[in-house]
């Protein structure tokens, strides 16, 4: 079944500049075949379930087997028979914005 999350994964005790511990998460992801995109707070990623929650852990993994404490934050939408939702939820926001305009 497709899932569309959203997932922050920080490194804790490593300083005030997290961008390189990230980088390591983010490569992980990119490297997963996945659909995803990663914004300034957030990473989501788009796929089956199994497939999904795989790349999670290995991207939670590659921090924490090194010793560093990590956090994940994680928000599922689990939306039987759909696919797409990463481009379709913000084509139909920009749907109805626009029909909002001319309102």
């Amino acid at each position: 079944m497709n899932v569309l999350i959203a997932l922050a994964i920080a490194p804790f005790g490593v300083g005030d500049e997290l961008s390189s511990h990230v980088a390591q998460a983010c490569k992980v992801i990119a490297e997963s075949g996945l659909k995803y995109k990663t914004s300034s707070m957030f990473t989501e990623i788009e796929g089956e379930w199994d497939d999904v929650m795989d790349c999670v852990k290995k991207a939670t993994m590659v921090l924490a087997e090194k010793g560093i404490r990590t956090e994940v934050i994680l928000k599922a939408d689990v939306r039987p028979g759909f696919t797409n939702t990463m481009e379709g939820k913000i084509t139909r926001l920009n749907e109805q914005l626009e029909k909002n305009q001319h309102e």
